[in-house]
C-alpha cells in the first residue's frame, strides 16, 4: 500500500439508448480525467446504456472474457495507464432473460482484478409514479468485494447498495480505506437522500467515498440526480460536479484516513 497521495476521478454523464454514443462520452471524460492526473477513473451505473429494459440484454458481455464494449476500455486503461472502475457493467446472466449489473475493476494494463455484483436490487415505487422493478431484468450478487488499487483497498457496491451499511461494514472490516458507489439515483430519491446517504457512509466508515453518477434526462420519465462527488473519510465533501457531463477529482490520503480513525475510533469501538 502506498502512502503519496492519489488523485481518482468520478465521471458525470447521461446515457442513453445510444451505445456508441455512450461509450465515447465516457472515453473522452476518461482522457480528461486521465489528463488531470488522475491515476483511477470510476465510471457510474449504466455508463453504456440507460434506455429501455430489453436494450441491455442485447448487450451484455460475459466476465472476465468480455466482448467489445469491455476490450474498449481494457484498451483505454493499457493506453492511458489508469485504473478504471466500470461503475455498472451489464454482465450476460444464467437465462437470456436476465443480466448481472457488475462493477468491473480494471487495472493499468488492463485485466480484471474484481468483479462485483450489485447485491440489492431496486423494486420500488416512488411517490411522483416512477416504478422501478430491477429484479425483473437483473440476477441479484451474493458476494461483498474489495479490490486492491493505486491508493490501497477499494470496496466496491453499486447505487441502491448505499442504503444498506451493513454491506460497508463488511467492506471495512476486510481493509478498505474507500468506497466506490457508481449510481444512477432517481431524480426523486436523489434530491433528498443522495448527500446525505453518501457522507453517512463516509463518517461512519471512516473512508473516502467515490460517487460516480447518471444525471439528467435518459429517455421516458426517466431522469436522475448527478451530483457526482468525492467525500472524505470525515464526510466532508471535497469535490463535487455542477451540471451536466464532467467529473469530480480529488487525492485519496491514506494519512488522512489514519488521522480520523485515531481521532475518533469508532471503528474499534464496535460491539456488534
Amino acid at each position: 500500500m502506498t502512502t503519496d497521495k492519489i488523485k481518482v476521478a468520478a465521471i458525470q454523464m447521461t446515457s442513453t439508448d445510444d451505445l456508441g454514443q455512450n461509450l465515447a462520452t465516457a472515453e473522452r471524460l476518461t482522457r480528461e480525467a486521465a489528463s488531470d492526473a488522475a491515476r483511477l477513473v470510476v465510471l457510474p451505473e449504466c455508463f453504456a446504456f440507460l434506455g429501455p429494459e430489453a436494450g441491455k440484454l442485447d448487450i451484455a458481455e460475459s466476465l472476465p472474457e468480455g466482448g467489445p464494449i469491455l476490450s474498449r476500455f481494457v484498451q483505454l486503461a493499457r493506453e492511458l495507464e489508469v485504473e478504471l472502475v466500470l461503475g455498472g457493467f451489464w454482465e450476460r446472466g444464467r437465462t437470456s432473460s436476465k443480466v448481472k449489473n457488475a462493477c468491473v475493476h480494471l487495472d493499468t494494463k488492463g485485466e480484471v482484478r474484481a468483479v462485483y455484483r450489485k447485491i440489492h436490487l431496486f423494486d420500488v415505487h416512488l411517490p411522483d409514479g416512477t416504478v422501478l422493478e430491477e429484479s425483473d431484468t437483473v440476477e441479484p450478487g451474493h458476494e461483498t468485494v474489495v479490490t486492491d488499487t493505486c491508493f490501497g483497498k477499494l470496496g466496491l457496491s453499486v447505487c441502491y447498495d448505499v442504503r444498506f451499511p451493513e454491506l460497508y461494514r463488511e467492506l471495512v472490516s476486510a481493509g478498505a480505506i474507500a468506497l466506490t458507489i457508481p449510481a444512477a439515483f432517481t431524480l426523486s430519491t436523489g434530491k433528498d437522500h443522495w448527500h446525505v446517504l453518501l457522507r453517512a457512509r463516509a463518517i461512519e466508515s471512516q473512508c473516502y467515498v467515490i460517487a460516480a453518477a447518471q444525471t439528467g434526462h435518459h429517455f421516458g420519465t426517466r431522469h436522475s440526480y448527478g451530483h457526482t462527488l468525492i467525500c472524505d473519510p470525515w464526510g466532508t465533501i471535497v469535490s463535487e460536479c455542477g451540471e451536466g457531463p464532467g467529473y469530480a477529482l480529488a487525492a485519496i490520503d491514506q494519512a488522512v484516513v489514519d488521522r480520523a480513525r485515531t481521532s475518533l475510533p469508532s471503528l474499534r469501538h464496535r460491539r456488534l
